[in-house]
């Protein structure tokens, strides 16, 4: 008789080799999406989306087998224990149309999450797993826009600062020029009332002169 060859495994354990391609990186990247496993952080443009831990692990689960199809055992299984008494149908519809709705997604037209009739569901793109942030990718490639904006302060400022100097140096001007052109119109003052000075001491003597005479 040959001994019974008894799995290790769990029965509502998925496999981990469906896990190896997300377990590769700390960030998912696909489309205008970004997901951060370390915080659990789902961001679309910078922007963070609000998503329910169910809604967090259905995408999740969809990401490890991008292209193939995730029954809907595998997301009840992902989901909820085995004890838990859920209309697991019901559910599983509701949590990937919350989904979907978080994404911009619709069942129509799939962009990201198509459904397979009677079967499950496939997610159309390839994700890209890194251990790098994409915003340092930004910043050893290019100045941010917050440094692009100091520095269009900076050159608006300095060019400010060099039009006042103008201002300054114009006004010094004008001040120099009006104390030249004061200073002339003295001098030329001056030189013209110094010969009319001897004229009255001349006119008092000569009164005197003829009071003493008479």
């Amino acid at each position: 008789m040959s001994p019974e060859v008894i799995s290790m495994l769990e029965p509502d354990e998925p496999a981990t080799s469906d896990r190896t391609l997300l377990s590769s990186g700390r960030y998912v990247l696909f489309g205008p999406f970004r997901i951060d496993q370390q915080r659990q952080e789902v961001t679309r443009d910078g922007s963070r989306l609000k998503l329910q831990g169910k809604v967090y692990q259905v995408l999740l689960t969809l990401l490890e087998k991008p292209g193939d199809v995730v029954t809907r055992e595998e997301l009840r299984v992902r989901l909820w224990p085995a004890d838990t008494h859920v209309n697991y149908d019901a559910n599983v519809n509701t949590t990937v149309n919350k989904l979907r709705q978080a994404l911009g997604d619709s069942s129509d037209k799939p962009l990201y999450i198509e459904t397979i009739p009677r079967k499950g569901y496939c997610f159309l793109l390839q994700p890209e797993v890194s251990d790098e942030s994409p915003h340092s990718h930004f910043a050893q490639g290019g100045p941010s826009a917050d440094s692009a904006q100091d520095s269009s302060r900076s050159s608006r400022g300095l060019a400010f600062s060099r039009s006042d100097v103008w201002i300054v140096l114009g006004v010094i001007g004008l001040i120099l020029a009006g104390m030249l052109l004061g200073a002339g119109i003295t001098r030329l003052w001056i030189s013209h009332a110094a010969p009319m000075a001897p004229y009255p001491s001349a006119i008092i003597f000569s009164r005197a002169s003829a009071a003493a005479f008479f």
